[in-house]
């Protein structure tokens, strides 16, 4: 029958109806179902057709009329959606494109720092920021009755006041990363399993009033090398390769004698002030040199603290504070501005 076969080509067009805008939508819709529409006109063949296939016939128009109304409807909302969901862009985001990213300064230069070392032959070492009393303190030789342990200077997290080996605190440097290296590098007999060359790297903490020129946490990278004959000579020339990696070719370095608990000897390096080249200036107080680190021999105590044996093996140890380093070389003056966020500051880094 005609009739019939019209009816199912529309139900096979609304099936796959499409649309590219409301307008379309609307255009369908005067199409199948306005008052002369495809329906409608088969309405008025539907009069014609015999009465025992009326039944037949009628049943296949409404569901056609059916699904082409629930086809047009599915479209409308469609569109009706994207519309709600353009109303609702946040119109007081940043503009696009939005700009990149950078480094922060201070990863900038620790990781500047752990290339040169690396290249000495120096590997990454690290360990937990909290930390206990036996690893920050007690194995780094540090008395028992030292400033550093006073709650004024270091942020404790629970004391034992019957055994302070078993205080837990923040750590105050990253020698406590060098005690866990040694305790774990040699045998029974105090023997090295294979010589340590390692530089350890992370965020520290004291208890003290945060100003321009100091805060309650910064960051050190501390070196550590242990070996059979290992002399104060091999740490000069290490650090000297160091700073002028570091601060230009023409650098200087002068070591001035100093006093730390883990070693002995110790010192205190300088380098020949870059920006008036030792000449003198308001940024190295006229004097043409600026401290950068301390260092020194690894105290015999340390190593027999640790399980190794101090009459076989000697070494070397060394330590700077990240921002220090990073004031040299950027010229930041208030030490705050690393740790605030301010995307204006950190915005000036994106070249480097």
């Amino acid at each position: 029958m005609l009739l019939l076969d019209r009816i199912e080509q529309l139900i096979q067009e609304v099936q796959n109806l499409k649309a590219e805008s409301e307008q379309d939508v609307e255009q369908l819709r005067l199409k199948y179902l306005s008052r002369k529409g495809e329906i409608s006109m088969l309405m008025n063949d539907f009069r014609e057709v015999a009465a025992e296939q009326k039944k037949e016939v009628g049943m296949k128009i409404n569901q056609l009329k059916q699904m082409a109304m629930e086809q047009i409807n599915q479209l409308r909302e469609s569109f009706a959606a994207q519309e709600t969901s353009q109303e609702n862009i946040d119109l007081t985001r940043t503009p696009y494109p939005i700009r990149l990213g950078t480094r922060h300064p201070l990863s900038i230069v620790t990781n500047e720092i752990i290339d040169i070392f690396s290249r000495m032959g120096f590997v990454l070492a690290d360990g937990p920021e909290v930390e206990d009393d036996l690893h920050v303190f007690t194995k780094m030789n540090f008395a028992a009755d030292h400033p550093a342990r006073d709650m004024q200077d270091t942020f404790f997290v629970s004391q034992h006041p019957d055994d302070v080996t078993k205080n837990i605190l923040l750590r105050s440097h990253t020698s406590s990363v060098q005690a866990r290296v040694m305790e774990h590098m040699h045998t029974a007999d105090g023997k090295l399993t294979e010589p340590i060359r390692v530089i350890c790297p992370g965020r520290v903490y004291r208890n003290e009033a945060i100003t321009a020129r100091a805060h309650c946490f910064f960051h050190q990278v501390e070196g550590l090398y242990i070996d059979k004959d290992v002399s104060f000579t091999d740490l000069k020339q290490v650090l000297l390769s160091f700073a002028r990696e570091m601060f230009g070719p023409d650098t200087k370095i002068r070591l001035r004698p100093s006093y730390f608990p883990f070693t002995e000897p110790s010192a205190e390096m300088d380098i020949s002030c870059f920006i008036c080249g030792g000449e003198g200036c308001g940024f190295c107080k006229h004097t043409g040199w600026v401290e950068i680190l301390g260092c020194g021999m690894v105290d015999p105590n340390v190593l027999e603290q640790c399980g190794i044996d101090p009459t076989i093996y000697s070494g070397y140890a060394f330590g700077m504070g990240v921002e220090r380093i990073t004031n040299l070389k950027y010229r930041v003056s208030d030490l705050r501005m690393f740790s605030e966020n301010d995307t204006r500051f950190l915005q000036e880094f994106q070249s480097a």
